[in-house]
């Protein structure tokens, strides 16, 4: 490579680090997305407020729900009388869930409600409304209590707030427990902005028990608890029993939902398991399938004792000139041979001492042994060979070997 072209990728290189090192040093930017959920520790979300509710309720159990209220309510202990805690910028029930959360509160249970918006059955049967107003820009408000203690506390709200407050109000059923101050923005040049101050903060009273509703949620998120007005929501909340809390993690905007396919099936405890335990099933399937089986080993033929061809081939050959005596001569030399080789006998001279150690070894006796020897003999001082020669010899040859499996 060039000088220059590495002088080029150097600083190609130093350029990709330098970026990748910038991205990770840079702080992020801070995310003011409302959430209101119990984990969340962005400025608009309800992390500070859970944990300090043990402090607000000391004689109070606590219990995070993360399922539908209707579902909560159903299997909730009538006896036991218990507060529930609803806070989101907007807030829906469905029938089911209204019916199921009138009839909690119908039997003296209270329900806490913070939100900009609610709507649906619930609202129409509380015969309450919210209006909620929209601005271009964000706007000052001052919220306030109407109790004798606490209407001398004037706390103001800047950011993030959205302008809400309720236009329609069951007044035989419903006390006012705190107002909002804003200004009413026209628009208009020859008109100045009017202050007004609404309702936002109410106790309706339903059966025995009681809904509590107010229309500043950002209230009781990070960003405020950590500052000056942090008590606010602790004179809010006073209005509750010291009883069994229910904090909603369910109805909240920054809840995380799966969004997959595979959505219902991971919302049910048993089927979420099922489906684990077989993609486990599955993985340990194939470790183990992967270890157990080999690679193919590929058939290697042995090679091919062409011997015994060869020499099948020079008999023939012998057998079809009709040498007879040559072919005797290497049957017997390659007789001896096999002798010298299995049992390691001298075959130099074929004598008595041959044929006793020979029988001895080969397990024949000596007489069928001797006449083996003595054929071989004669024939080696016979000058001309027969046909008839050569099938006595191999058949006597094969006979001796064969009968001790040799």
């Amino acid at each position: 490579m060039e000088r220059r072209s590495k002088i080029i990728l150097g600083f190609l290189i130093a350029v990709l680090v330098g970026i990748i090192v910038t991205e990770i040093v840079r702080p992020r930017p801070i995310n003011w997305r409302p959430s209101y959920t119990s984990i969340s520790k962005i400025p608009f979300g309800c992390f500070v407020l859970f944990n300090e509710l043990p402090s607000l309720f000391p004689n109070s159990e606590i219990q995070s729900v993360e399922e539908s209220i209707y579902d909560v309510l159903i299997k909730n202990d009538s006896s036991i009388t218990s507060n529930y805690i609803l806070i989101n910028d907007n807030i829906y029930l469905d029938e089911q869930e209204t019916n199921q959360i009138l009839e909690y509160v119908a039997k003296g249970n209270q329900v806490f409600i913070g939100t900009t918006e609610l709507r649906g059955k619930l609202a129409d049967t509380l015969n309450i409304e919210i209006l909620q107003e929209y601005t271009i820009k964000e706007d000052t408000v001052n919220v306030d209590f109407t109790h004798t203690d606490l209407n001398k506390n004037i706390y103001k709200f800047e950011r993030g707030v959205n302008t809400a407050y309720f236009t329609s109000l069951d007044t035989l059923n419903t006390e006012i427990l705190g107002h909002i101050h804003f200004k009413d923005n026209t628009f208009l040049n020859n008109e100045k902005n009017v202050k007004q101050v609404k309702p936002n903060f109410i106790k309706t009273s339903f059966g025995k028990g009681s809904f509590i509703i107010n229309t500043l949620p950002i209230a009781f998120t990070n960003y405020y608890l950590l500052s000056d007005k942090s008590s606010y929501s602790a004179n809010s909340f006073s209005y509750l029993h010291n009883n069994l809390l229910y904090w909603d993690d369910y109805k909240k905007s920054g809840r995380k939902v799966i969004s997959s396919p595979m959505r219902f099936v991971l919302n049910q405890p048993a089927l979420k398991w099922s489906y684990y335990l077989v993609l486990c099933g599955l993985l340990l399937f194939v470790i183990f399938k992967a270890k157990r089986e080999q690679r193919i080993i590929p058939v290697i033929k042995p090679l091919e004792n062409s011997s015994v061809e060869f020499a099948r081939t020079v008999g023939s050959l012998y057998h079809q000139s009709k040498d007879y005596t040559n072919l005797n001569s290497k049957k017997i030399n390659y007789f001896l041979t096999y002798i010298r080789n299995r049992y390691y006998i001298n075959t130099t001279v074929l004598n008595e001492r041959l044929v006793t150690q020979l029988a001895a070894k080969a397990g024949k006796n000596i007489e069928e042994t001797k006449s083996l020897i003595d054929f071989m003999l004669s024939l080696k001082n016979k000058p001309i060979h027969t046909e008839q020669d050569t099938l006595n010899l191999a058949q006597k040859i094969n006979t001796f070997k064969q009968s001790y499996g040799r």
